[in-house]
């Protein structure tokens, strides 16, 4: 059995739940006297920061490239999105925990164990505020305990700049007193010296970018000292830190190995999430995957062409690409297709039938498998929803080769030994070694595909367009379902890809199709008032326009969200999220983010 290591905290302090303000409580409720005196009341009381902040349901956000059968409201977009009253991401809960740590944690005497979780705590309140500044820009920054009476309470937010600062000053105290992993016994379970350094690249990587992209200038920093920052702190990692990308020479199983395993790997995972059947921790992605009541979700078919062909070429280069079927479209790709979706010959880990993809279960017919479970796992109850527990990442090496080589790229330092020792090291690891990203050849070039305006990214240019497409590419294939990706349109400022096509699978007519790969017709499609075709077990028998939508009256794309009315991604708005309206009604000096219409007048 896992040992647990990421428990809740249950502790009768009297800390408040609510949302409201701070969710703040009296200073004097917390039993100050009889409470951080040891290290083990340290550990327990911060462990409630890896229960509370770290996303245990990456694998279901939607984006560009991956929907489910109810659209989010930012892909409807429009009068979908409103002011919330309340919650809305506006809880302060955690921090108040973080700061009552550090207010009290001189009461404790070993001195290894104040450094050492004051570290912790200061590297969980950088993270804090990375997650409140992605949402809604400008924050309040609080680094003491304040009581319900405090004046600060009710102070307007602070200048990004002022709270990029203290994070980077929060995560440096954590990058130089956190353990390293040979220090750290319960590695990749708990923060350790390399998840500071990659907190504060993907921080970094992420402020820089966006104020690139959006043309944003504050006083203090600007773009390139961000960049900077995140790939020296990425590099540091790659250079210094006991990491590699997983590798058991199987290059056609290795990346969707990864996932599955019921223990993350500790060579490439940097931090995970445990879960533990004995112990009953779960999450989703397996029923998310596969029970229909779950989601349906599916992979659309953008994210799908923008796979590379094996040999290093770009599929959406081929003749007749547009209408290709299931089976062609998807040969002779980048590996990592056939370890993220079903394709033809898919077997489920530790079994031996072929398994099509399933329309029932996906929206869009592109299935994923990525974090799906041998189906022994969980006593053999993982195909259940909310049973699975393979361990999530939340830092694993790959991403860190990726904000290296991105953060290269935009700041124009970026070289063909950078790629080879980033980008191309991901390419190795599924057998791509002939394949590798040359960066002259993709600045001479760039893909027309990924800059075009129906299918890319709306402002890409200068003389690194290319190779910036190309590791954006990457990223996308490599790091897609780990929730990355809404986040990294918002730093682009390419909200327009989120109105993008968001079509399935081609079919060109009525008619029988094997999508497994075995000689036999998964699907049969027929037209619409036509007479339904007799099938064998297991097939599925769709009427066009009544059972399946297609982009055309008996042809096309699937397009199971044709009638849903999409009203648009809003540029002047929708970058940020609104402040709920309770909280601005609570502190009057909390002003709106742009467009967002809340009603109130101050």
């Amino acid at each position: 059995m896992k040992r647990f290591i990421i428990a809740a905290l249950s502790l009768s302090v009297g800390l408040s739940s609510c949302d409201s303000m701070l969710d703040l409580s009296p200073k004097s409720e917390i039993s100050q006297d009889d409470y951080f005196k040891t290290e083990s009341d340290l550990q327990l009381f911060s462990n409630t920061f890896y229960n509370n902040l770290l996303d245990k349901s990456p694998y279901d956000d939607q984006s560009d490239i991956y929907v489910q059968q109810k659209l989010s409201d930012e892909i409807i977009g429009g009068n979908k999105r409103t002011v919330p009253a309340s919650g809305g991401g506006w809880s302060w809960t955690d921090l108040r925990k973080m700061n009552t740590l550090l207010a009290n944690i001189d009461k404790c005497e070993d001195k290894a164990a104040v450094t050492k979780y004051t570290a912790l705590t200061k590297f969980f309140r950088a993270y804090f505020y990375f997650e409140k500044v992605k949402r809604f820009g400008d924050v309040p920054w609080y680094d003491v305990e304040l009581g319900s009476s405090d004046d600060a309470l009710y102070k307007p937010r602070d200048s990004r700049e002022l709270v990029m600062t203290k994070m980077l000053e929060d995560i440096e105290f954590a990058i130089n007193n956190l353990p390293t992993r040979e220090e750290e016994p319960s590695s990749p379970y708990r923060v350790n010296r390399w998840a500071a350094l990659a907190l504060k690249a993907q921080f970094c990587l992420y402020e820089g970018t966006y104020r690139k992209y959006h043309n944003l200038t504050l006083e203090g920093n600007d773009y390139t000292y961000y960049l900077d920052q995140a790939a020296k702190a990425a590099y540091e990692i790659m250079h210094d830190g006991p990491y590699k990308l997983y590798s058991t020479g199987h290059p056609e199983s290795d990346y969707m190995m990864l996932f599955a395993e019921e223990n993350a790997n500790p060579d490439e995972y940097i931090l995970a999430i445990n879960f533990d059947f004995g112990l009953h921790i779960y999450h989703n992605a397996t029923g998310h995957a596969l029970v229909a009541t779950q989601g349906q979700p599916g992979l659309t078919r953008k994210m799908v062409n923008t796979y590379l062909m094996k040999d290093g070429t770009r599929f959406t280069d081929k003749q007749g690409w547009q209408e290709m079927k299931f089976a062609e479209e998807v040969k002779d790709r980048d590996p990592r297709l056939a370890q993220s979706i079903r394709t033809p010959g898919y077997t489920r880990i530790g079994t031996n039938t072929v398994l099509p993809p399933d329309l029932s279960t996906s929206i869009t017919g592109y299935q994923p498998i990525k974090f799906v479970q041998d189906p022994t796992a969980c006593g053999g109850n993982v195909d259940r929803p909310s049973y699975s527990t393979c361990d999530l990442p939340v830092y694993r090496y790959a991403e860190v080769l990726l904000n290296y080589a991105e953060a290269k790229a935009e700041l124009g330092t970026l070289n063909q030994e950078d790629l080879n020792i980033s980008i191309n090291l991901l390419r190795d690891r599924v057998g791509m070694n002939d394949a590798h990203l040359d960066m002259d050849a993709a600045n001479a070039n760039p893909d027309r595909y990924l800059s075009s305006e129906e299918h890319g990214y709306p402002n890409v240019t200068g003389s690194n367009k290319g190779v910036i497409l190309e590791i954006r590419r990457e990223r996308t294939i490599e790091l897609m379902q780990e929730g990355f990706r809404f986040d990294d349109l918002v730093r682009w400022k390419a909200g327009a890809c989120v109105d993008q096509d968001i079509y399935g699978m081609y079919f060109p007519g009525p008619g029988e199709y094997d999508l497994s790969g075995d000689g036999k017709a998964d699907v049969i499609l027929y037209a619409n008032g036509g007479v339904k075709p007799e099938a064998g077990e297991g097939v599925l028998v769709y009427e066009i326009g009544k059972d399946i939508t297609l982009t055309g009256d008996n042809s096309g794309y699937v397009y199971r969200h044709k009638d849903i009315v999409r009203n648009g991604f809003n540029e002047e708005r929708d970058y940020l999220y609104p402040i709920p309206i309770n909280e601005r009604s609570l502190n009057k000096n909390l002003t709106q983010n742009p467009g967002w219409d809340d009603g109130l007048d101050f």
